[in-house]
């Protein structure tokens, strides 16, 4: 599933493309992609729109319109949002947005998605609860609204408006496993399966850790790499290990060659030597070093 840095790189790559964008039509080939949108109204309310940004928080991508409401885009396993020119077709397009740039020209972004877990709707903004910007808007900054459907949705750990306080309180006072929590995007969005791995293997910190024993100083330096992890991750493009993660122009991240404990059951952990442990956890895997990540 793409996670943060993932779609920040897709946010990256459509922002100067679709900021100012009029979008001149709408091409619907599976409906199963909209979300709550039935009958025609997606296309009819749309179309001669124009974008005003793009603006992520965590996992969550929107584009504010003239009208008050944003498209909101969550890519799901395996969505993609690819920029191409008008007749440009893309396998697992599922719909196919036209617009028209005032230096760009005609342009198409195609939604792509394979297993259609992920999807496009139209959604009002609100105001956010602290007043702060939404979400991340690049040189840009962000509207102090969000998405109605992303409202419930956490700042994430690049998010300088995140208040680290308040999720030291709240980790701390979960029996929770810290992996779990870390997933949990009302606590903190855009961490998912890969980036809590090496998060936890970073900070040496068991995934089934429960939150209430960490101290304050682990939860920070946890944070702390956390950030650091999702930053390397967004400078190398995202981690792909497969076709269903490209970026707007198709092109495969390539942090995959970085990770030191997401994928490499059975590898000698690069701080201690001891083989990297896969065991299962919600029906995923967790990933992480027994002898350095010891559960206390």
């Amino acid at each position: 599933m793409p996670e943060l840095p993932e779609v920040e790189v897709v946010r990256a790559g459509l922002a100067p493309a679709v900021t100012g964008a009029t979008v001149t039509g709408i091409d619907v080939l599976d409906r199963r992609s909209l979300r709550r949108h039935t009958d025609g109204r997606f296309e009819d309310e749309l179309t001669g729109r124009t974008i005003l940004s793009a603006v992520r928080r965590g996992k969550f991508l929107w584009f504010p319109l003239d009208d008050g409401r944003a498209l909101v885009a969550h890519l799901g396993m395996s969505g993609q949002m690819l920029l191409r020119r008008p007749g440009d077709v893309d396998r697992f397009t599922r719909v196919a947005v036209g617009i028209e740039h005032p230096e760009h020209g005609e342009l198409l972004v195609n939604f792509a998605d394979q297993r259609i877990f992920g999807g496009l709707a139209i959604d009002p903004l609100v105001t956010t609860v602290d007043a702060r910007p939404g979400g991340f808007a690049g040189d840009a900054v962000a509207d102090p609204l969000v998405p109605d459907r992303v409202s419930h949705i956490a700042r994430d750990a690049l998010d300088p408006h995140l208040d680290a306080e308040a999720l030291d309180r709240r980790v701390r006072s979960s029996r929770s496993g810290i992996k779990r929590i870390l997933l949990d995007q009302t606590a903190i969005s855009g961490i998912g399966n890969i980036y809590a791995d090496e998060s936890l293997w970073a900070a040496m910190i068991a995934p089934e850790q429960p939150g209430d024993s960490l101290s304050s100083a682990q939860l920070t330096l946890l944070l702390e790499e956390v950030r650091a992890v999702l930053s390397r991750a967004l400078a190398g493009g995202g981690t792909s290990f497969d076709a269903q993660y490209v970026n707007v122009n198709g092109q495969a991240g390539y942090f995959a060659h970085s990770l030191n404990a997401y994928g490499r059951q059975g590898e000698p952990c690069r701080r201690c030597g001891a083989p990297i442990v896969r065991v299962a956890f919600a029906n995923r895997s967790s990933h992480y070093c027994a002898v350095c990540q010891p559960l206390r």
